[in-house]
């Protein structure tokens, strides 16, 4: 089997659409076709079930995926690390971030530099109204979010950190002087939108409330930038994460922990056809020093 065909037969395995493979690929859909067709002759079985309405492996197929897919990424990394070799290019692993708080990273950053010497971290600023699409754009190989990720082609490392949810509220709004608040309150106030997928949004700022009262939407922003210029002038409210408090402090902001909020959970993800031996190294840093409490 030639190096291109595994390409393709990854690539139509992740898509399941012919059409889109061959435009990642830059090829015709009759060339994918003639690739798989090529592969189950060699193999002497259906490697996907094909209707008009759906393509999708067949149990042999996916066997053939799992065991073919670690072994393609390593050869490719492999290929990619000596032309940077080659290059005199040094090795660089780029690590998204919504938030700007690195120096609760630097335990895991400082390990990472003594195991993997030579790898340099840059660090890329990443929005959080389309989280993953740096990481699919490859313009970042790897992304700290907070939990739950649920897309299919990520693959979700171990939790780096927690940290408790506070209400970034105006210095001059009725809740700011509170001890506490809860998540009910939010039924009184217009709360920030913008992250998104819908479901990751939902575990820092529900639509509903506990009881199931409707918590009213205010408007969309996409950075930190976006959101403390919204909440600063008293026009809606918003769920965030403690670290705020230390490397956001303001004059016209205040910071109130929501007493019924659960810790938040952070975790790197990356592309799961696109895993190297910088991310797996980052990966194993995280599990042995973490999670780190915030």
């Amino acid at each position: 089997m030639e190096l291109r065909d595994i390409e393709i037969f990854l690539t139509l395995a992740r898509e399941l659409h012919f059409g889109r493979t061959a435009e990642r690929l830059y090829v015709t859909p009759a060339r994918v076709s003639q690739a798989i067709k090529k592969q189950e002759r060699a193999i002497g079985g259906a490697l996907f079930e094909r209707t008009s309405h759906h393509v999708r492996l067949t149990a042999l197929g996916q066997q053939l995926h799992d065991d073919l897919s670690p072994a393609y990424q390593a050869l490719r990394h492999a290929v990619e690390r000596a032309a940077r070799t080659a290059r005199g290019e040094p090795e660089v692993l780029r690590l998204g971030m919504i938030s700007s708080n690195t120096g609760d990273l630097r335990p895991i950053l400082t390990e990472f530099a003594a195991r993997r010497p030579g790898c340099t971290v840059q660090l890329r600023a990443v929005a959080y109204d389309d989280p993953f699409a740096r990481l699919r754009a490859g313009t970042v190989d790897v992304l700290l979010v907070w939990l739950p990720i649920e897309e299919p082609d990520l693959t979700v490392g171990p939790v780096v950190c927690t940290e408790p949810v506070v209400l970034v509220v105006s210095a001059a709004h009725r809740l700011a002087a509170r001890a506490s608040v809860s998540y009910e309150d939010l039924a009184d106030e217009v709360v920030v939108t913008g992250a998104s997928p819908a479901y990751w949004r939902e575990a820092l700022i529900p639509s509903r409330t506990p009881s199931g009262r409707h918590v009213p939407a205010g408007p969309a922003v996409s950075d930190g930038t976006q959101l403390f210029a919204v909440v600063a002038t008293g026009e809606a409210v918003c769920p965030a994460f403690a670290h705020g408090m230390r490397y956001y402090a303001r004059p016209d902001i205040a910071y109130v922990p929501i007493r019924d909020a659960p810790l938040s959970r952070w975790a790197f993800c990356w592309r799961s056809d696109a895993e190297t031996d910088a991310i797996r190294t980052l990966a194993s840093v995280a599990a042995d020093l973490g999670p780190l409490p915030l």
